[in-house]
């Protein structure tokens, strides 16, 4: 049997420059990803960025397009509009030549099927997907609320203007497909291409005959081979604590608008980012599928007890209606509403909803600020959280301005070096190998940096030191006027 060879994950390379405050940016998506630094310095631009690239590609798969499209593709280049291939339809002679050295390729159990074993004509026509910009400028633009994509290069003070962003996806160091974007004002130019010598099919334990045309070899390549899978990808903006708090009035809002008369009641509509308004969408239509696994429903409860101290429970009036969210509280015989709760509440409560109830094994979750609105000790039970999904094999990526947390996810990095040596086999792991985290540095004016994990720093951002050394030299300056002022009274 044929299959398509994935790896269970990808490498994922993002580098900008001159895009919104960011001057020059070089990612590696890891399965945890933290942005810190000061603020307006580009992290949620980037954030965003990733989210949008996600969606543009379906994430970021081994293989970039279906079995479908290319022997969709094969069948109308060898027959035209015929649906299918009876024997009794004459291919061109060259054209029959071509169909039966591919057939033969696909039928050499002792050699993989790649890229380039695909007629030129085909390979063409899919690397010409690499190289169309359309989805992702609609995605841009879609995403940052934006008119045209070259408002993103105004922010940088770099005197190039020119905005451009890439995309690698590799197996190890081996590159299997990448594309390039950019952005000169109203100038957009794309680049893109594939690995010649990316496997497509590999291993046969079944011969196909001579005689099988391309519609055949098409059902039985659908039924035999399947695609990697990159997941889905999920949003959950800094907006997200008022509008847990006040959804309800923005969707009857946004209902009210959406009729003839309301549009004629506000001519001038805001509008909202794409993260926001997906969020916004998930929010508003939410069902407690149960679609996720069981390790991260696991990770939901124990988020709800050890850090909410309460579960977030979820009313209907009517079937059609919006759900209303709920806060229940331990040892409590009432429930209430968000904006009755804590700010702590409608902060989490999101993530409670969405691993309850969306996120699912392989898919990408972007947290802005996890900590916002906590205390100090469920700071470092979120990046226990965090570490938990990880493990449960959900890409996670964050911005943050919390040293509680960052010092946490350094303990855990800690933690996974000692299990190296130990197998965890509690019901729920939240260690962290140095491997899996890239924690990156964003300043103003600046380039992008990688912050490296040192054993006893952890993870440390070279601001945060200067903060704390400036507070330390400020509270010493402070005391030494204080016994100054001290000895003055004392000889008085």
């Amino acid at each position: 049997m044929r299959r398509i060879r994935n790896s269970k994950t990808t490498n994922v390379h993002i580098g900008v420059k001159n895009f919104g405050p960011v001057e020059k940016a070089e990612i590696d998506l890891r399965p945890l990803t933290v942005f810190v630094g000061e603020s307006n310095s580009g992290k949620t631009y980037l954030s965003a960025l990733i989210y949008a690239l996600h969606h543009t590609f379906e994430g970021f798969p081994r293989f970039p397009w279906s079995i479908s499209s290319i022997f969709y593709g094969l069948r109308h280049y060898y027959f035209g509009s015929h649906l299918s291939s009876p024997i009794g339809i004459k291919l061109k002679p060259e054209k029959n030549e071509e169909f039966l050295n591919t057939l033969e390729k696909l039928n050499n159990v002792k050699q993989p099927f790649k890229f380039s074993d695909l007629p030129q004509y085909m390979c063409s026509q899919l690397e010409l997907g690499l190289k169309d910009s359309t989805v992702l400028k609609e995605e841009l633009k879609r995403c940052f609320d934006l008119e045209s994509i070259s408002n993103l290069a105004k922010f940088t003070r770099n005197k190039s203007s020119r905005l451009s962003i890439s995309l690698k996806v590799c197996d190890g160091k081996q590159n299997i497909w990448n594309f390039d974007m950019y952005c000169s004002g109203s100038k957009i130019t794309v680049d893109g291409s594939a690995n010649q010598d990316l496997v497509i099919l590999s291993g046969s334990k079944k011969k196909l005959q001579e005689t099988l045309g391309v519609e055949e070899l098409m059902v039985y390549l659908d039924s035999t081979t399947f695609r990697g899978r990159a997941g889905n990808s999920y949003y959950l903006p800094a907006a997200r604590s008022g509008i847990m708090q006040s959804h309800g009035v923005i969707a009857s809002s946004l209902v009210e608008r959406a009729t003839r008369i309301g549009l004629e009641r506000f001519p001038e509509i805001t509008t909202f980012s794409g993260m926001i308004a997906d969020f916004l969408k998930f929010i508003i239509n939410y069902k407690d599928r149960k679609r996720t696994s069981n390790q991260i429903i696991k990770i939901a409860e124990k988020l709800e007890k050890d850090v909410l101290g309460g579960e977030i429970k979820i009313s209907r009036p009517s079937p059609s209606a919006y759900p209303e969210f709920l806060y229940h509280p331990q040892k409590s015989n009432r429930d209430l509403r968000m904006n009755q709760s804590s700010s702590m509440v409608s902060e989490l409560t999101p993530l409670v909803l969405f691993l309850r109830g969306i996120v699912k094994r392989g898919d990408t979750l972007i947290i802005e600020e996890p900590e916002s609105h906590l205390h100090p000790g469920a700071q470092t039970q979120i990046a226990i959280t965090l570490a938990r999904l990880v493990r449960a094999g959900v890409r996670v990526i964050i911005t943050t301005h919390s040293d509680w947390l960052l010092q946490q996810i350094g303990n855990l990095i800690r933690e996974g070096e000692l299990n190296k040596q130990e197998q965890d086999t509690s019901e729920l792991p939240h260690w962290l190998s140095k491997e899996e985290v890239g924690a990156w540095w964003f300043h103003t004016d600046k380039p992008v940096q990688e912050i490296p994990y040192d054993r006893i720093e952890g993870i440390e951002p070279k601001d945060y030191e200067d903060v704390a050394d400036g507070l330390y030299n400020n509270f010493v300056e402070l005391e030494r006027q204080f016994l100054k002022e001290e000895a003055v009274s004392e000889d008085e």
